[in-house]
Parts: C-alpha cells; sequence; structure tokens
C-alpha cells in the first residue's frame, strides 16, 4: 500500500489537526519522498513511517508539536538538516538502519536543540573509531546514543514509565479493603471485638432486666403447680382413710 494511501486510511474519517499520533510503517513511497502528509497536521506529536523506502526528508511537511519521529529502516543518508527546520522541537530520533556513513551527516542534528535521545544503530557511523564519544561531543545536547548515555546507562523505558505513572494514580482507589466496612459493621452493633457503643449497653441492660423479671412468674407458676399437687394427694389419702373406716364398720 502507498504512503498517501495509508495515510488517508489511518484518518478514519478525522481531520489531520485531530491526529496526535501517526504510523505509516511498512507503506511504501514510490519516490523515496513523504507523501501525503501535509502541515494540517499541526496537532501531531508522534510520527513512525518505518520501512517505508525513504531516501529524503525534503517534503516534510512542518511539524511544530512533534517530539517522537521513527524513520529506521530507510535510505537516508542526508537532508537531515530539514529535521531542525519542520520539527524543531524534536527529543527523540531513531534513525537505526540507515545509509548514514559519516559524522557529517549527523552535523546538521545541532539545530535539534531538545534532542535528547538519538538512535543510530545498525548505521556505518557505528563502525567509526571512537564513534560514541564523537557524537556526544558533536552533539553536546543528546543524552541517549543508542539507548545509553555515556556512562552506559540505559534509557528508561517511556512506554514502561507511563504504566507505572498510571498504577501510581490508581493505586489509592485499589487499596479498598472491604474488611474496613466489616470493621465499622461489628462496632456499631457491638457483636464482636472493638469498643462497644452505648446503645449496646442500653439494649443489654433491657433486656437483662425483662430475664430478671420473668423467673419470678415462673416460680409463682411451678408453685402453683405444686399446691395443686399436693392438695390432690391430700384428698386422695383422705378418701382412702374413709374406705377403710367402712371396711371395719362392715
Amino acid at each position: 500500500m502507498d504512503m498517501k494511501k495509508r495515510i488517508t486510511l489511518e484518518l478514519r474519517n478525522r481531520s489531520p489537526a485531530e491526529i496526535a499520533e501517526l504510523v505509516v510503517d511498512n507503506s511504501r513511497s514510490a519516490d523515496g519522498e513523504v507523501e501525503g502528509l501535509t502541515d494540517s497536521f499541526t496537532e501531531l506529536e508522534f510520527l513512525s513511517m518505518v520501512n517505508v523506502g525513504l531516501s529524503s526528508l525534503a517534503k516534510l511537511p512542518a511539524l511544530p508539536k512533534l517530539h517522537k519521529l521513527e524513520l529506521s529502516d530507510n535510505n537516508l543518508s542526508g537532508s537531515l538538516e530539514t529535521l531542525s527546520e519542520k520539527c524543531p522541537n524534536l527529543t527523540y530520533l531513531n534513525l537505526s538502519g540507515n545509509k548514514i556513513k559519516e559524522l557529517s551527516n549527523v552535523e546538521a542534528l545541532q539545530n535539534l536543540k531538545s534532542l535528547q535521545s538519538l538512535d543510530l544503530f545498525n548505521c556505518e557511523i557505528t563502525s567509526l573509531e571512537d564513534y560514541r564519544e564523537s557524537v556526544f561531543d558533536l552533539l553536546p545536547q543528546v543524552t541517549y546514543l543508542d539507548g545509553f548515555d555515556q556512562e552506559d546507562n540505559e534509557a528508561p523505558d517511556s512506554e514502561a514509565d507511563d504504566d507505572d505513572e498510571e498504577d501510581g494514580e490508581a493505586g489509592p482507589a485499589g487499596d479498598y479493603d472491604d474488611d474496613d466496612d466489616d470493621d465499622e459493621e461489628e462496632d456499631e452493633d457491638g457483636s464482636e471485638g472493638g469498643e462497644v457503643g452505648p446503645g449496646f449497653l442500653v439494649n443489654r441492660t433491657t433486656q437483662d432486666d425483662d430475664d430478671e423479671d420473668d423467673f419470678p412468674e415462673e416460680e409463682e407458676e411451678e408453685e402453683e403447680q405444686a399446691g395443686v399437687q399436693g392438695e390432690k394427694r391430700k384428698r386422695d389419702v383422705d378418701d382412702e382413710g374413709e374406705d377403710d373406716e367402712d371396711d371395719e364398720e362392715d
């Protein structure tokens, strides 16, 4: 698919001014130039044109908000001065896998004052003696070259950093503990550990009083039942005595 058609598809019925990220990797540039990209992409911050057959950046439009540009695996050997003119706010530039052979090829990047990370991996320039020291001297604004700083410390992964920040923001909400609700409920009804509320004490006292009031009634009922049984037994004995006297008289 040619680059111009690919860009049209990537718009997805949106206007160029609404696009912040654009990826057209592996599309084809018929004449080795940038095609289908215009200065209407005023909000574009990230652009990836990996392996599209570019040999020149002369037709790159002005992209004032562009911060990250992926141009690896193309045929670029020069015309890098266009970048400082059209993309003055670049902080990351990937030129790995291109035909950059000499330090003079990257000298034009000196005007990219915000450039922090430059990747020239798999370019012929990397075979030069003192390659890294020379590039850092030529481009003092660059912190990371081919993913490492001058002390060989690896560049941080921007995507991983973004994930960490999101996790950190989500952390307080994620720390919500259901046990807290359980503890609060237990404290309110006083059914389990923790301090007992005043309401519970009042209810408990009332219940104890009711229980004490119930006992005398039960005892009176038992005494009444015992008295009835005693009277019955007495009457039975008297009846037996009268029967015996009748028998003697007979």
